[in-house]
């Protein structure tokens, strides 16, 4: 099997059966045709190899309009049509965390490139919303102790699936500098997932707090990049 294959059963039977706190659901959109024929596409395109060597990249858990709806992280449909050649009828909306990412993606030299050395992932790979007032709003996992405590077993249970995908152990990125790293560093603490975690700012503080400096802030990416490339 190819590390797309792996990649392909783990999404697509992902469940999650932990009761929620009240007024939180989860999102799992590999259970949408759709989406999974469009995850099944990605994977036979950028990850239809045997590599056992790539760095991992965890966000927090996807976004509504985001991986809630590709099934994929950091990546919208606008982004999967566009960019990735995948059609699709997911959505219309760019997400702001997709797009820095794919900013990056495209400075380090394309999609082919970037998936051949990396894999983005997020520490909880279903997303969750919370209503308020009339809407729903995206939820982050560490948001809620509550939340948290539910969901732990979860998280660890699907990271160790992925990194027995084909994952290096010696060093992970991890796209949070506050509360996700924070809580990254803890659950590595406990069960000894990855030697070494390096932060980078999240896309979407960039994107929304600090876009005068988007330049500065690629750079620092890819000089990351580079480096945890350099220590394989």
């Amino acid at each position: 099997m190819t590390f797309g294959d792996r990649l392909y059963t783990f999404y697509t039977t992902l469940r999650l059966e932990s009761p929620l706190p009240s007024g939180i659901e989860a999102m799992n959109p590999y259970l949408r045709p759709e989406t999974q024929a469009c995850v099944r596409a990605f994977c036979d395109k950028y990850f239809a190899d045997k590599k056992s060597n790539r760095v991992s990249v965890w966000g927090i858990n996807p976004g509504r309009f985001g991986g809630g709806l590709t099934g994929l992280s950091f990546t919208d449909p606008v982004i999967l049509r566009e960019i990735c050649g995948i059609q699709n009828t997911l959505g219309t909306k760019h997400e702001l965390s997709a797009e820095y990412v794919w900013s990056v993606i495209a400075e380090y030299g394309g999609a082919e490139r970037f998936f051949g050395d990396f894999f983005l992932t997020a520490l909880c790979p279903l997303g969750f919303v919370k209503q308020k007032e009339a809407s729903e709003i995206n939820y982050n996992f560490y948001d809620d102790k509550a939340l948290f405590q539910a969901v732990k077993s979860f998280m660890v249970e699907t990271m160790q699936q992925q990194i027995a995908m084909g994952l290096r152990q010696d060093v992970a990125i991890c796209f949070g500098t506050g509360k996700l790293h924070s809580a990254f560093e803890a659950i590595n603490a406990e069960y000894s997932f990855f030697e070494r975690i390096l932060p980078l700012e999240h896309p979407r503080f960039i994107m929304q707090y600090r876009r005068k400096e988007i330049a500065q802030y690629r750079q620092k990416y890819m000089d990351v990049l580079s480096l945890v490339l350099g220590q394989s």
